[in-house]
C-alpha cells in the first residue's frame, strides 16, 4: 500500500471510498435526515462538498492506494491557519443546500456549532473525515493514513498537533489508543452524539 496525497482530478475516487465508508455514518443521517431512495444520492452529494472544499481551500486529501493506484482509503484534512473562502466554495455551497434543503443546512450549523465548542486555540491540523472500503478494511490503511497526518503535523512548525471528531461510540477506544484524548463531548440530538479529540505532536 501507497499513501499519498491525491490532486484535485481525482476528488472522484476519493468520494466513491467516503460514500462507501459513511454510508450509515451518524452524523449524516442526522443532516440528510431523509431515507429511502432519496438517501444515497444526497449522501453523495454532502461528502463530494465536503471533499471538494479541501481542494478548493487548497487543504490535503490523503489516499492509501492498492493494486494499479486504486484509491482504497482516503483522509481529507483541514490544514492549520484561517483562510478566507473561496467564492467557488461559496458556489458549491448554495449548490449543495440547494439540493439538500434548508432543514438539512440548519442541523448541519447545529452540529458545526455543537463541535466547535471544543476547538482549540492553536494552529493545528484537523481530520474531517477519514475511510476505507469495505473491501480493505481491517487491513490498517485507516492507521496508515493517521499515522501519515501525524508526520505531516509534526513536520509543520506552525502545528500543535493532530484534531478530530467522531459520533460513533466504538471509535473513541480506538482513537485513545492512538493517542488522542477527548477535549469534549456534547448531545447534539436524541440520536447523535459528538466526540471532540486534541493529539498533541510528539
Amino acid at each position: 500500500m501507497d499513501v499519498k496525497q491525491l490532486p484535485p482530478g481525482r476528488v472522484i475516487e476519493a468520494v466513491d471510498v467516503l460514500c462507501e465508508a459513511f454510508v450509515d455514518y451518524p452524523v449524516m443521517r442526522f443532516v440528510i435526515g431523509r431515507g429511502g431512495s432519496a438517501y444515497v444520492p444526497l449522501l453523495r452529494t454532502l461528502i463530494h462538498f465536503f471533499t471538494v472544499a479541501r481542494f478548493l481551500r487548497n487543504d490535503v486529501v490523503l489516499a492509501a492506494t492498492a493494486a494499479e493506484d486504486e484509491v482504497v482509503a482516503t483522509a481529507n484534512v483541514v490544514l492549520p491557519g484561517e483562510r478566507m473562502a473561496p467564492a467557488a466554495l461559496e458556489k458549491e455551497r448554495d449548490a449543495v443546500w440547494g439540493k439538500l434543503g434548508d432543514a438539512a443546512r440548519r442541523r448541519y450549523e447545529a452540529y458545526g456549532e455543537a463541535s466547535r465548542k471544543f476547538d482549540i486555540k492553536q494552529p493545528h491540523y484537523h481530520l474531517a473525515m477519514v475511510g476505507v472500503r469495505r473491501s480493505h478494511t481491517g487491513r490498517g490503511l485507516a492507521r496508515a493514513l493517521l499515522d501519515a497526518l501525524h508526520e505531516m503535523s509534526r513536520r509543520d512548525s506552525r502545528s500543535c498537533g493532530v484534531t478530530l471528531n467522531t459520533e460513533d461510540p466504538r471509535n473513541v477506544s480506538i482513537y485513545e489508543h492512538l493517542g488522542y484524548q477527548v477535549i469534549g463531548q456534547t448531545q447534539i440530538s436524541n440520536d447523535l452524539r459528538t466526540w471532540s479529540f486534541y493529539r498533541a505532536d510528539e
